[in-house]
């Protein structure tokens, strides 16, 4: 990390820590965590899914198995019009390929646990999806009846305006109150990295590795954009090694996932999913 990055981060640290002291008593909030510190035990969170390498990299996942590519892979179908039979179709795939997990909208959280119950697969929901706009309660009721529904992870959209508005203390809020909601899960925050700045998202990603997230996470492939080699670079040179990285939007080859994971990333969000594990050609979209 630069020193000029180093000196962003650690102000913006020293920011959000300042102005949440200031309120910690009336909130009762737990004491915030050091930003280079790790947010939690890692063997906790490994014991909850030991197949799935989940914190940190060091660049070298097999990327070349397609056994093993698939155990880093959020099998994700997020369109509006998803029927019934496409989310059976995808946890079809999932338990085929033995994919990390499912990613989806919360209405169809029941209906993929059951379909995977057994299988290793995770299932998990987007919540504040994909525009990041709505409130934090809303956000965090959404999370507690995905969690109380089964769902392993959240993966929540930052809240784009109060972050481009520089509003640190508000985003870290946001995310602090998904994070609590979803007791103990992990939480991967959704930057949406294409609309940021460079400076916003390093500052994303300090925010989300001061509230506790478990993950910062590139995009929701509904806006334009998606991931690039230079933004899971940044985003692994900002939360260290101990933090997950994910790459999603516009990963649709074996190709892009060697590339996001030589960059940093140790986890990959994709619709096509199954062409990157049999090497066909994948059509993307979320």
């Amino acid at each position: 990390m630069s020193a000029e990055m180093d000196a962003l981060v650690e102000r913006i640290a020293a920011r959000v820590r300042q102005e949440m002291l200031a309120v910690e008593q009336k909130r009762a909030v737990p004491p915030l965590p050091e930003l280079r510190g790790t947010w939690q035990d890692e063997s906790a969170l490994r014991q909850q899914v030991p197949d799935v390498d989940r914190v940190g990299t060091d660049g070298s996942l097999p990327v070349g198995n397609p056994g093993a590519v698939a155990k880093f892979i959020d099998h994700t179908l997020l369109k509006p019009d998803a029927t019934r039979a496409d989310l059976v179709k995808l946890c079809e795939e999932a338990r085929t390929h033995r994919f990390a997990s499912v990613c989806i909208n919360t209405t169809w959280v029941t209906l993929c646990v059951e379909l995977l119950k057994g299988s290793g697969v995770m299932t998990i929901c987007v919540v504040g999806f994909p525009l990041g706009a709505a409130t934090s309660r809303a956000k965090a009721a959404e999370t507690r009846e995905a969690i109380a529904n089964g769902a392993a992870e959240i993966d929540m959209v930052v809240n784009i305006g109060l972050l481009k508005s520089g509003e640190h203390d508000k985003v870290f809020d946001d995310i602090r109150a998904v994070v609590d909601a979803a007791s103990g899960r992990p939480v991967k925050v959704i930057l949406e990295t294409h609309m940021l700045s460079r400076d916003e998202k390093i500052a994303a990603c300090a925010i989300s590795r001061a509230a506790g997230a478990a993950f910062v996470k590139t995009s929701t492939g509904f806006s334009g954009g998606g991931a690039t080699v230079e933004d899971i670079r940044l985003m692994r040179s900002v939360v260290g090694p101990d933090m997950g990285v994910k790459a999603s939007g516009g990963v649709r080859t074996a190709e892009d996932a060697r590339n996001m994971v030589a960059a940093g990333a140790n986890r990959l969000g994709a619709s096509a999913s199954v062409a990157i594990v049999t090497g066909g050609a994948g059509k993307g979209g979320y």
